[in-house]
């Protein structure tokens, strides 16, 4: 599904935020990706996003180095990831309903396939009584279920999620987890970035941690064992 071949990364001409990344994620996997402020997360995330491309090194997604593909090949790319971002990127203009239709809109999906499923989900994450309300009038929590609900929609081959339960309570953030878990049985490839070591603890999935810009793995009790010892 990804493969990652000394990858490196930088902004304009400044020094490199990632180095030698080597990553190997099989079809259907689950893991968190961690790291202390700075260490590289958000930018690792663009790259699998393809918001943005390696500097160096090789990138391969579905089979496709990522290099080779000509800009007209990169929505029909993009169609197969769902991405939660911090700053979630909703359209102001839209309500929340439409923003979580629009991934099955670009699809051409059947119309009243959209509204049932859209409908189905926005129930599930607890918007149902704010599915007219567009994006700012609703709380930072529920911006982000909003966006986590665009991103699952159309059930995508790759998610990836920056902090996806941050703002939420944490009944809401495990509810949601359950949500990841389920589309990860169905055959999703998952990669949510976090901080918090009580939702690593809680569903042990294996850890990726990145560490003065490098990429390390390790299974959830190794990494929480180093966590302890060390803080990082």
């Amino acid at each position: 599904m990804v493969i990652f071949e000394n990858v490196g990364m930088r902004y304009g001409m400044g020094p490199e935020v990632l180095r030698d990344i080597n990553m190997h994620l099989a079809s259907g996997s689950f893991h968190f990706l961690t790291g202390p402020t700075g260490a590289g997360k958000s930018s690792l995330l663009k790259l699998l996003a393809l918001s943005h491309r390696p500097s160096r090194g090789l990138l391969t997604l579905f089979g496709q180095e990522v290099s080779r593909l000509e800009r007209s090949d990169l929505p029909s790319f993009r169609r197969k990831i769902g991405v939660v971002f911090q700053d979630f990127r909703l359209l102001d203009h839209l309500s929340a309903l439409e923003n979580v239709a629009l991934p099955l809109r670009i699809a051409e999906a059947d119309e009243e396939l959209i509204e049932k499923n859209v409908t189905e989900l926005l129930n599930w994450v607890g918007l149902g009584h704010q599915m007219q309300a567009r994006p700012p009038t609703l709380s930072g929590g529920e911006k982000q279920r909003v966006a986590i609900a665009r991103a699952v929609i159309n059930r995508p081959q790759l998610l990836i999620a920056d902090e996806p339960t941050g703002s939420m309570d944490p009944e809401m953030g495990l509810r949601l987890m359950h949500l990841f878990q389920e589309l990860n049985k169905l055959g999703t490839t998952v990669v949510i970035a976090t901080h918090d070591i009580g939702l690593i603890q809680k569903f042990q999935y294996p850890v990726m941690y990145l560490r003065s810009n490098t990429l390390h793995f390790a299974t959830a009790q190794e990494y929480l064992s180093q966590y302890k010892r060390s803080g990082v």
